[in-house]
């Protein structure tokens, strides 16, 4: 999840409707990790332990945290980021995974997205919440710190800065990765039927113990108020989906009469100025979904769109106009026959 993933993820409110939790057969698990919370609910037709679920879910997050976090100065993400050389360095098969994938979205999206963009938050002080303006002549001084292209992927647990003090961020992706985790923890246990839901990012997979629907709510995106907008149905279906939602309207700067979004684009290194709000991306693999999420965010909905349609990337774009929100769904979205959205 870049850092724009980590502030826009919260923006956005992904609630299971009422009812939906009060089916006594319907079991559930929650708790704090990657600096949000997470709930997973889920029903079986044997016994399940669940104080045992619980801890195979918290030792897999914990797990993950420490191998990618960008808060922990231990974990093998930070390490790799405060060791300045151009040598391979070991990371692991996680870390590696998640910036190849990182890297196919890049290239996609002609550079929006990028995982080497913490430089930049840092500059800006989104990191730390200490906002500033930058010069033009230190933003581009950032950007020649900035750039997919120079990190090389050496083999299936090794990465290779070109630039010594290059920095990955894996913020806009590994939240969606950590959702995907959670989930083949309880198919490792015959679950097949669950919601799991880590800081608004979500996977569905089957139905309630009634035989009805998942339903989740998305927030409509005003910054001054929380209320629902969609009700997304998710009908039952023997794969996995994942709903991952990015939004400019929670997180934000007011300067001097101009407003600040924390979505920067790699590319210029300034926030993004389009009329885009938010991006929903419902996708079988989550992690992708979270990246695309950020990345079709970072374009905006006119090259969006267009990236989605190329991509077939079912996506639901969401502008703010004069009149209010305009709404425009990818052709992809438009043909997915297991869900509704009202």
């Amino acid at each position: 999840m870049s850092r724009s993933t980590v502030f826009a993820v919260s923006t956005l409110l992904f609630a299971l409707l009422p009812g939906c939790t009060k089916v006594p057969s319907l079991q559930s698990i929650e708790g704090f990790a990657q600096g949000t919370t997470y709930h997973i609910h889920y029903w079986h037709h044997e016994p399940i332990d669940n104080d045992q679920l619980a801890e195979m879910v918290s030792e897999r997050l914990s797990g993950i945290d420490a191998s990618m976090s960008s808060y922990r100065s231990d974990s093998t993400l930070e390490q790799f980021n405060q060791t300045q050389t151009v040598e391979p360095q070991a990371v692991g098969t996680e870390i590696v995974k998640l910036v190849r994938q990182g890297l196919r979205v890049n290239q996609a999206s002609d550079g929006c997205y990028d995982l080497t963009i913490k430089p930049l938050f840092d500059l800006w002080g989104f990191t730390k919440d200490q906002f500033s303006v930058p010069e033009q002549t230190a933003i581009q001084q950032t950007l020649d710190e900035v750039g997919m292209e120079k990190v090389t992927v050496v083999d299936d647990t090794h990465l290779q800065k070109l630039s010594a003090a290059l920095q990955i961020d894996l913020s806009s992706i590994a939240q969606g990765y950590s959702v995907a985790e959670v989930a083949q923890v309880l198919e490792h246990q015959g679950i097949v039927n669950y919601l799991v839901e880590i800081g608004g990012e979500l996977v569905a997979k089957g139905n309630k113990p009634d035989g009805k629907s998942w339903r989740v709510a998305i927030e409509k995106p005003l910054p001054e108020q929380r209320s629902i907008d969609k009700i997304i149905t998710l009908e039952k279906d023997a794969t996995p989906l994942a709903v991952m939602t990015s939004g400019t309207y929670r997180h934000f700067y007011d300067d001097k009469g101009t407003r600040y979004s924390h979505i920067l684009d790699a590319r210029t290194g300034y926030p993004v100025t389009h009329r885009t709000v938010s991006i929903t991306v419902l996708y079988p693999d989550a992690t992708l979904a979270d990246a695309w999420s950020t990345a079709l965010l970072c374009l905006g909905k006119e090259a969006g769109l267009k990236v989605a349609d190329q991509q077939s990337i079912p996506a639901l774009f969401i502008e703010q106009s004069n009149e209010g929100f305009v709404e425009t769904s990818s052709a992809a979205l438009q043909s997915l026959s297991n869900i509704r959205i009202e």
